[in-house]
C-alpha cells in the first residue's frame, strides 16, 4: 500500500450542504420574488437569495453546471433550509482523497479550514495538515437538479435538458487560501500532488502572494513527481489566466470538465463530434501548454498531449469511479465498482472515441463513458471523484490492476 505521505492533495476543503431542486419550491420562489423570464437572459452577480434563484434558473435552462460567489452568506443557509439537504465534505481534494482511500491508496490533505463537522466526517485514518489556526465553518451550497426538471410559473417555462450541479460559495478561509508552513516539507516526500482551490480567491494581491509562496514550496517536490492541476469556475474570471501563467511550468496534468473546456474555447462544442473536439483540444492546448490535458465529460474522458498514452489506465479508473458515484451516490461499494467493469459503454461514445483516435493519433487517449439510465443520479462531486480515481491509478497502478 502507498504511504499516505506520497500523495498530497490540496489546497482546500469545506463542508457542503447538498440538496436536490424541486419544481414546487422553485416556482414558489419565482412567484414570491416576482422573477420574469427576461431576467434569465443576462448574467447575474449573486448578492442575496433572489439573485441566487435567478442564477440557478439560468443554469437549469441550459443544463449547465458551474460555481459562483455569493455576497450574502446568510442567503446560502436560507436557501438550503427550504429543501431537505445533507451535510457532507466537499472540495476537490477532500472528495478525491475519500475515493482514493476506498481504492486502498491513502493520502494526506492540505486544508485551510477545519471544524468539528469536518473532523467527524473525515475517515479516522485520514491524515491532514491545516493552515487554519482556529476552527472556521463556511458551508458551501451544492445544488443538484435532474434532467426534465420543469419550472413553469408566470411567463417563465423552462425544462432542464441535462442533469447537473451548481456550487455557491461564501468562504473567507478558501478565499484566503493560506498555506501551511510545513507544505514544502510534505512535498519533499510526495510522488503525486493535486493543486485545486485557487478559483475561490477574490483578491489579486493576496492571490499573487499565495502563488509565490506555493512556487517556493514546490521547489522541494521531487522532479519525478506528478503535479495535477484541476480547473474550476473562477469567482473572478480574470484570475484563471493569472494562476495558469504562474503555475504552468510546474503542471504535468491539467484537468477540466466540459463546461470549462467550452468556456476556454469561447463557443459550444458538440461533444460527440470528433472534428469539433479535436479542434477544441488543439486550441485548448495552445492556451494551456502543459505536457498532458485531461478533459472529463458526461460522454467520455480524454488525455491529450505528449504523455497521453501513459494515462490510459488512470482515465479508465477515474471513469469507473465517477460512474459509480453517479449511479449510487456516496454509498457505492466495491461490489458496485466491480459490477461496472462488466457493463457496456455507450455506443455513441465508443464510435466517437474511435473517430477521435483516428483523427488525432497517438496524441490522444479517449475512454468512452458507460450506458446510463438512472432515474435519480448523483451529479455532485463527479469531477472530484474522477480525479480521485485518476490519481489513485497514477500513485499505485499495480494495486488497481
Amino acid at each position: 500500500m502507498t504511504d499516505a505521505s506520497r500523495v498530497l492533495l490540496g489546497l482546500g476543503g469545506c463542508v457542503d450542504y447538498e440538496l436536490k431542486l424541486t419544481a414546487g419550491v422553485l416556482e414558489q420562489l419565482v412567484a414570491d420574488y416576482n422573477i420574469s423570464a427576461e431576467e434569465l437572459a443576462s448574467p447575474v452577480a449573486v448578492g442575496g437569495e433572489r439573485d441566487l434563484v435567478v442564477s440557478i434558473l439560468q443554469y437549469v435552462a441550459r443544463g449547465g453546471g458551474g460555481e459562483q460567489y455569493v455576497a450574502s452568506a446568510a442567503a446560502l443557509g436560507t436557501f438550503a433550509n427550504r429543501f431537505p439537504h445533507r451535510v457532507a465534505l466537499g472540495g476537490t481534494s477532500v472528495r478525491a482523497g475519500i475515493v482514493m482511500s476506498r481504492l486502498g491508496v491513502p493520502s494526506t490533505l492540505h486544508l485551510v479550514s477545519i471544524n468539528d463537522t469536518m473532523r467527524g466526517l473525515l475517515s479516522p485514518d485520514t491524515e491532514y495538515i491545516s493552515s487554519s489556526v482556529e476552527d472556521t465553518f463556511y458551508p458551501h451550497l451544492i445544488v443538484q437538479y435532474d434532467a426534465g426538471l420543469r419550472i413553469r410559473t408566470g411567463d417563465l417555462d423552462i425544462t432542464a435538458p441535462y442533469p447537473n450541479r451548481l456550487i455557491y460559495v461564501n468562504d473567507p478561509a478558501n478565499g484566503a487560501m493560506l498555506l501551511a508552513d510545513e507544505l514544502g516539507d510534505r512535498l519533499s516526500k510526495a510522488s503525486v500532488f493535486l493543486i485545486s482551490g485557487f478559483n475561490a480567491m477574490r483578491d489579486q494581491e493576496e492571490l499573487d502572494r499565495r502563488l509565490t509562496e506555493l512556487r517556493s514550496h514546490l521547489r522541494q517536490l521531487p522532479p519525478d513527481a506528478v503535479t495535477y492541476f484541476e480547473d474550476a469556475a473562477f469567482h473572478e474570471p480574470a484570475f484563471s489566466r493569472h494562476v495558469r501563467d504562474a503555475l504552468l511550468e510546474v503542471i504535468d496534468v491539467y484537468g477540466l470538465n466540459e463546461d470549462e473546456l467550452q468556456s476556454f474555447i469561447g463557443h459550444p462544442v458538440n461533444l460527440l463530434s470528433a472534428t469539433e473536439v479535436a479542434d477544441a483540444l488543439t486550441a485548448l492546448h495552445a492556451l494551456i501548454a502543459v505536457p498532458t490535458l485531461v478533459v472529463h465529460t458526461k460522454y467520455w474522458v480524454a488525455a491529450f498531449g505528449e504523455r497521453a498514452d501513459q494515462y490510459a489506465d488512470a482515465l479508465d479508473t477515474g471513469t469507473v469511479m465517477a460512474t459509480a458515484r453517479y449511479r449510487h451516490g456516496d454509498n457505492f461499494t466495491a461490489a458496485d465498482v466491480d459490477h461496472l467493469h462488466a457493463q457496456p459503454r455507450w455506443p455513441e461514445s465508443i464510435t466517437f472515441a474511435a473517430a477521435l483516435h483516428e483523427r488525432m493519433g497517438a496524441a490522444v487517449r479517449c475512454v468512452p463513458g458507460f450506458v446510463l439510465d438512472i432515474e435519480n443520479p448523483t451529479t455532485v462531486g463527479l469531477g472530484d471523484t474522477f480525479v480521485g480515481g485518476f490519481l489513485a491509478a497514477v500513485a499505485e497502478p499495480r494495486l488497481l490492476r
